[in-house]
């Protein structure tokens, strides 16, 4: 697998591929936040020419909310556009309208379980809350459950200034997030638990991850690993694009939805 970054002209090779594979939050949006009018012109531009698969972490009604809806497209340009939410654990694509094609529930079971886990992680550490958050803390999407430090809603309800907010929490409180995330993946070991985003921590059935995404895409649309173009903001170890590397897909590492959009123009040329 080749990994890329955006100062490196794309490759002849690149612009061969199938099927291109975007992350959704830090690499077409900013975190939380809806793509601009820029993204849309050019991400229009490559569905064009190419298929286009996300896969992300969020719920299909954040997808909707901040891709989906902005996307004013032909019905022949969105059928050749896939959606992976909540880390693969859903697919919906374009039949005379969204249709979800699959959905891995988690058990109310495996919900309450989950949630247990987490509130007994904070009373173990200490963990104080923020005095204020936004949303939820701990949100159940049915087929993933996940703690966002500062609220699910933070972005909604501030803005740009929620976005510098996660990122700030992020900046100072990412050895703690690990440590909550390895304290609460050793209550659920039957489980899948990842650190996630700036805030967040995701819960999944196990075996649920962005290497899973890659194989469902394999799976239901017929295109293989080498056919594929992964373009995401966490390539790094540690990072929760970092685990697509382990199917041998071309990766290219961008550092936010600018770097995407001269990534998506060179592969168009």
């Amino acid at each position: 697998m080749k990994l890329s970054t955006p100062s490196r002209a794309v490759s002849l090779a690149y612009r061969k591929k199938h099927l291109i594979v975007f992350d959704l939050d830090g690499t077409l949006a900013k975190t939380k936040s809806e793509v601009d009018a820029e993204m849309v012109s050019v991400f229009r531009a490559l569905l064009e020419q190419k298929n286009i698969a996300v896969i992300g972490g969020g719920k299909y009604a954040l997808f909707k909310k901040q891709l989906v809806s902005h996307l004013a497209y032909p019905k022949e340009l969105l059928a050749r556009l896939y959606l992976f939410p909540t880390t693969a654990t859903s697919f919906y694509r374009y039949q005379k309208g969204w249709k979800k094609i699959y959905r891995l529930e988690l058990s109310k079971g495996e919900r309450a379980q989950i949630k247990r886990a987490f509130r007994e992680v904070f009373k173990e550490i200490n963990y104080v809350h923020p005095v204020k958050t936004y949303g939820k803390v701990i949100e159940d999407r049915g087929t993933q459950v996940t703690f966002s430090a500062l609220g699910q809603e933070i972005v909604a309800v501030l803005g740009e200034e929620g976005v510098r907010m996660k990122e700030e929490w992020t900046r100072k409180n990412t050895p703690l997030k690990m440590r909550i995330a390895n304290l609460v993946s050793k209550k659920l070991p039957k489980l899948e638990v990842r650190a996630a985003g700036f805030t967040s921590i995701d819960v999944t059935r196990k075996g649920i991850d962005k290497v899973y995404g890659i194989r469902q895409i394999e799976k239901h649309l017929h295109i293989r690993v080498k056919d594929m173009l992964f373009i995401g903001d966490a390539l790094a170890p540690g990072g929760n694009d970092y685990a697509v590397r382990k199917t041998g897909v071309d990766c290219i590492a961008v550092h936010g939805p600018e770097d995407t959009k001269k990534i998506m123009r060179s592969l168009t040329m």
